[in-house]
């Protein structure tokens, strides 16, 4: 523990640099106006501003993504309290009581508290990390590459259910992102796949064009589709002096913000949607335990400071599978994951003595960033609020320009652009038909490394399949994943049981 804390000082010395400092703020900033622009979200943020990092050093262009990725959190709860319009999926609960205080004229208690809450998640869960993830990462090292594929199949078969709504279309977005992810060089002969004997394809599918086409491209086709005057509602800006809570206000709310914080956390350490899924479980939480559970849902401020703490929280601990194991849980760090790879930084057991100036100035990072978006939140909120403003037939061709600008920077290749586009095309078609591009970019990144620890596995044991079922953590990752599979048929069974019995005791 004192090792750890030592390492954090440390990770203030790296992170409160002058040129990190800068880049902390500006990924605080692009990433609540991210989260304030409906639909955007943290993905497509990160994805268009990867190409932005590739002239930074690791520790940077982290510390600048990571910022992206948590501002978004605290973004997305400003349209949802003044438009009752989710910035990005996590804010969806933030709209049931905040619009309503919004509309009873208490929209700034509302947003303060959002940033209140949000920070105080934030630390709580910067330092659960602290102190979580070297031993986890001890933990981690007596995996093996069997360990290591059962515990990707696991998450990615749970992360592709729960990201759709049907489970047979989010595993076959799952089996084209691994079909896409096996274009170019084999990763053990080095032969070429898929390759159609072009030279382009050679080192595989760009990931960077698949991001932005999916959620940057695809967000701004599918907008075109809608009136340009859909969003241009009015929006309720409330004035510098009203922005504060009261006493009673921050009376009612503290115990919300924790209780948010540890569901949160504990929420971020699984695989699935971090963030959704916390901010329903402290909600029904909070309306469970409440005196006043009917007054849910009419600006309760308990429902907006509970669902804010765990949003955030979830967000900072969903950091320790990624950096201490090297897997995402989740599509935002899935992202992130391909951007550490980009900057030659691989995430897992060996990060923290490998690469300590980035994992402990990227956790510090975070301290100093919550800390930003708090004075950020407060005081500048009716900036932010006027973002809301700009027409769509503006919004959109900049949003646009900014894709096909960014992804020509990656490898000044016209190429990558075509890509980008036709992804786009694809991610707007799947939107149409209600089909999740999460799985499909999830796959994309660890198909590549699932298969490596597959193929390994077989080596060490000479071709026999048994390794994975003969040692007891990859036997109980595997066991997991197929109980999950099996839940759907297992509920269908039982309601079709229940409906019977209820027919044949109705008839009698």
């Amino acid at each position: 523990m004192v090792e750890s804390i030592q390492q954090l000082m440390s990770g203030f010395g790296i992170a409160a640099t002058l040129m990190n400092l800068l880049y902390c703020l500006l990924g605080a900033v692009a990433g609540t106006m991210v989260g304030i622009l409906p639909g955007l979200g943290p993905i497509a943020g990160i994805a268009l501003l990867i190409p932005v990092t590739f002239g930074l050093n690791p520790t940077s262009a982290i510390i600048m993504l990571c910022g992206i990725y948590y501002g978004a959190m605290y973004g997305g709860s400003t349209t949802s309290i003044l438009l009752n319009v989710p910035g990005e999926t996590a804010s969806v609960i933030t709209c049931i009581d905040g619009y309503q205080m919004a509309r009873k004229g208490r929209a700034g208690p509302a947003l303060a508290i959002c940033a209140i809450g949000s920070f105080t998640a934030g630390t709580l869960g910067i330092f659960g990390m602290v102190f979580l993830a070297p031993p986890l990462a001890q933990a981690a090292l007596a995996f093996g590459p069997p360990e290591y594929f059962s515990l990707m199949i696991c998450g990615f078969i749970v992360l592709s259910n729960v990201t759709g709504g049907s489970l047979i279309k989010s595993l076959m977005m799952a089996v084209i992102g691994l079909i896409i992810g096996a274009v170019g060089l084999d990763p053990v002969t080095g032969e070429y796949r898929f390759t159609f004997d072009t030279t382009y394809l050679l080192s595989g599918i760009e990931f960077v064009a698949v991001a932005i086409g999916l959620f940057g491209i695809a967000e701004v086709l599918a907008n075109v589709d809608q009136p340009l005057d859909q969003l241009e509602q009015s929006v309720i800006v409330p004035r510098f002096r009203d922005l504060y809570p009261s006493l009673q206000d921050l009376k009612q709310s503290i115990g919300a913000m924790l209780r948010g914080a540890g569901i949160g956390f504990g929420v971020g350490l699984i695989p699935g949607p971090a963030p959704v899924i916390a901010t329903y479980a402290s909600y029904m939480t909070e309306k469970r335990i409440s005196k006043h559970p009917d007054a849910f849902g009419t600006g309760v401020i308990e429902g907006v400071a509970g669902p804010e703490a765990a949003n955030n929280a979830a967000c900072q601990s969903a950091f320790i599978p990624l950096f201490v194991l090297g897997i995402p849980f989740a599509p935002p760090t899935a992202i992130l994951l391909g951007a550490l790879m980009i900057h030659g930084v691989v995430p897992g057991p060996m990060m923290i003595s490998e690469h300590p100036d980035v994992f402990w100035g990227v956790i510090a990072s975070m301290y100093i960033g919550n800390f930003i978006l708090l004075l950020l939140n407060l005081p500048f909120v009716p900036f932010f609020a006027s973002i809301l403003r700009i027409p769509k037939k503006v919004l959109l061709p900049l949003v646009m320009l900014f894709c096909l600008t960014g992804m020509y920077t990656v490898n000044n290749s016209v190429n990558d652009i075509w890509l980008m586009l036709l992804m786009g095309a694809l991610g707007y078609l799947m939107r149409k038909r209600a089909y999740d591009a999460a799985p499909l970019l999830l796959a994309l990144v660890i198909g590549p490394k699932m298969e490596v620890a597959f193929r390994q596995s077989l080596m060490l044991s000479h071709g026999n399949f048994g390794v994975f079922f003969e040692r007891p953590v990859s036997l109980t990752f595997l066991l997991a994943t197929v109980l999950f599979l099996a839940l759907p048929a297992l509920r269908f069974i039982i309601r079709t049981l229940g409906a019977g019995a209820r027919n044949e005791g109705g008839a009698g």
